[in-house]
């Protein structure tokens, strides 16, 4: 049997290609302009991308996209990109932020490993002292985050009074989570998010006049345990604590929290203020992180 023919009918997975082919594919280089990278390549010892780049053949982004494909790692579109900039995680993966949300990421699930045994729910709270502190934004790129490692992840946007998880993933606002809660749920509220595998969103949805009052019904914590049960990891932004008890009020209901403070603008008593607001409750604090970006 020809085993070179057979191997050609067989098509190659992503792993399997190298960078240098999904550059020439993606860019439809021709076999005279691959030669000519390929010269470059042995007179430089360089990488078949760093040469591409040099020769004007393909662009940094066609060197990162590449990466990702061979390696199975999402990234965003150009057309993601400008509409959704918060994403770091999707938009830049192999950026020093990026990385810095992984390795939040990898706190985490260790954290939360390490208190499975006490406790009920794998929910996480992402609370903050003051508008601006970048909670949102944390909330976003862990999630996402956490869905690249697999399974389901969902993404509650629970700041009722300024919902913006919506816009961050440019997904519809037009029923969520207040809708939810005060019975007037539609179908389909929760979203899946275009171009990450296994990532959910459900929305703030309408402006209520009485956001505490729907987080401090029972209706939120039974539908935090049933939403537990349907994801493997569930990520909940919260209103900032200056505008009320939400924050701690969420946390308690999820179970777990992490502490948001954005470096050389949170006020010290402001964010100690918070953690000792949950001194009383079963939270488990799983740490704070100090936001640069």
């Amino acid at each position: 049997m020809n085993t070179e023919n057979k191997r050609e009918d067989v098509p190659l997975t992503s792993q399997e290609r190298s960078i240098g082919d999904i550059i020439r594919d993606a860019r439809s280089l021709s076999a005279a302009e691959v030669e000519k990278v390929l010269a470059y390549q042995r007179d430089k010892g360089v990488r078949f991308g760093e040469a591409a780049v040099a020769l004007g053949l393909a662009s940094e982004d066609d060197v990162l996209s590449a990466l990702a494909k061979q390696f199975h790692y999402p990234m965003a579109s150009a057309e993601r990109r400008v509409s959704s900039p918060e994403l770091v995680t999707l938009n830049q993966p192999f950026s020093v932020q990026a990385e810095a949300i992984r390795a939040a990421r990898s706190q985490v699930t260790m954290r939360l490993h390490g208190a499975a045994q006490t406790q009920d729910t794998t929910a996480v709270a992402v609370i903050s002292p003051e508008h601006g502190d970048g909670k949102t934004y944390f909330a976003a790129n862990l999630a996402v985050s956490l869905a690249q490692l697999g399974g389901r992840t969902l993404l509650v946007d629970a700041d009722l009074r300024s919902p913006r998880q919506h816009e961050v993933f440019c997904v519809s606002n037009a029923a969520g989570l207040s809708n939810v809660l005060s019975g007037r749920a539609e179908a389909q509220v929760i979203q899946a998010v275009e171009g990450v595998a296994g990532l959910f969103v459900l929305p703030g949805g309408s402006i209520a006049p009485n956001p505490l009052e729907l987080v401090e019904r029972p209706a939120f914590a039974l539908l935090m345990r049933e939403l537990c049960a349907k994801f493997d990891n569930v990520i909940v932004d919260t209103a900032a604590a200056s505008n009320g008890a939400d924050a701690c009020v969420v946390a308690a209901k999820c179970g777990s929290a992490i502490v948001v403070a954005r470096k050389n603008a949170c006020k010290y008593e402001a964010l100690q203020d918070l953690v000792a607001s949950l001194a009383g409750s079963s939270v488990n604090v799983l740490g704070a992180v100090m936001n640069e970006y």
